[in-house]
């Protein structure tokens, strides 16, 4: 996942000084130049290759017509600050996960991943096939927004850990680095849940400051050199079986666009989803053999008590937004319990049975 503000924050009189400069699409000899404003790092392995293949997409399935130039995170804007940009108009689109915007609606975290929720595979499925998209859609119009997934992690991790986990009781105070609605669900359990970029996390976890932390998986975890710092890696990440990543595009500078090049810019987003998610399993299961043999990682199972904690505790997350204030949140949860549970109860036989049976202990 849960991917994560991973930035080197640039100052207000930068951005300021960029939104004036690019409150509106250059357009020279009929090709449009589009700026994309990431919430990470150049080429981070993940979620900042993924961005930069994004935009070389867009330009190619416009024949040129759109040029996308990307800014990552603190070039243009904060990691943090690219939804608010592409909102007003300062960039054109972003790229960036919607665990990120639960200041704006608590719905959003429901389009990017949730604790016990849907696979990779099922969250294209509840969007393309269960009416999310329509909601999604919905919520981010209200911002000005066009949104689409464009990619994702696959299985998150539940992190880095300086201690053994036992029992709940272990969690209690624990420091501990996620975001969305995964942050919800640790502190109903008393964790003291931090909210920061990679780097941030690395520092934190090197002084002491935090305890434990998520970030996505081996791949990018590796990258990030996390297993420098603590040497416990925990599985399974509930609070993100699969995370989502996204592109906002600019409502305005969208509707603006003849029809078929609002396709290019969906079937960019459409085609990748697929690409970026399996690179993401090959690569963190490539990363995580090196972790193991190499660097010396303990890769543990959070205790089955831990998880039917974690479990109860999402219950009570899902409530509370079935109960929201917002008609549109309250919308969003029901279309997505409402999946998850037809989708849930088929999985047992489908792809649960599968890997029940490829993990049994047989010559092949």
């Amino acid at each position: 996942m849960k991917r994560r503000a991973f930035l080197k924050a640039g100052g207000a009189g930068a951005a300021v000084a960029a939104s004036s400069a690019l409150a509106a699409p250059a357009i020279a000899q009929g090709k449009m130049q589009w700026k994309m404003v990431t919430a990470w790092p150049k080429n981070l392995p993940g979620p900042g290759v993924a961005a930069q293949l994004l935009a070389d997409r867009i330009t190619a399935l416009s024949g040129g017509r759109i040029e996308v130039k990307l800014f990552a995170a603190g070039e243009l804007v904060p990691g943090r600050g690219v939804f608010d940009a592409v909102s007003e108009g300062t960039a054109e689109l972003y790229h960036a996960v919607p665990a990120y915007w639960g200041s704006k609606s608590k719905g959003i975290l429901l389009f990017g991943s949730q604790p016990f929720g849907l696979r990779a595979d099922e969250q294209v499925g509840w969007l393309t096939h269960g009416g999310g998209q329509a909601l999604y859609d919905e919520m981010y119009g209200r911002f000005g927004l066009k949104p689409f997934l464009c990619g994702n992690s696959g299985p998150q991790w539940a992190g880095w850990f300086s201690k053994d986990i036992n029992s709940v009781d272990d969690l209690k105070g624990l420091r501990y680095r996620t975001t969305g609605l995964a942050s919800e669900m640790c502190a109903k359990l008393g964790m003291a849940v931090q909210a920061m970029g990679g780097r941030d996390m690395f520092q934190a976890l090197q002084s002491g400051a935090l305890d434990a932390g998520e970030f996505i998986g081996p791949w990018t975890d590796s990258a990030l050199g996390f297993y420098q710092v603590a040497k416990n890696y925990y599985w399974p990440g509930v609070g993100e079986p699969s995370s989502a990543e996204e592109c906002g595009v600019n409502l305005e500078a969208y509707n603006a666009l003849p029809d078929d090049l609002k396709q290019a810019v969906a079937l960019a987003c459409e085609s990748l989803y697929n690409p970026v998610w399996t690179e993401y399993t090959t690569k963190h299961a490539a990363a995580l053999q090196k972790l193991v043999a190499e660097q010396g990682v303990q890769v543990k199972m959070l205790p089955e008590s831990v998880i039917v904690a974690m479990g109860n505790a999402a219950g009570e997350v899902m409530t509370e937004l079935r109960e929201d204030d917002d008609e549109l949140v309250k919308r969003t949860v029901e279309s997505f319990l409402a999946y998850r549970s037809s989708i849930a109860d088929y999985m047992v036989y489908a792809d649960n049975g599968q890997m029940n049976a490829r993990a049994l202990d047989y010559k092949y």
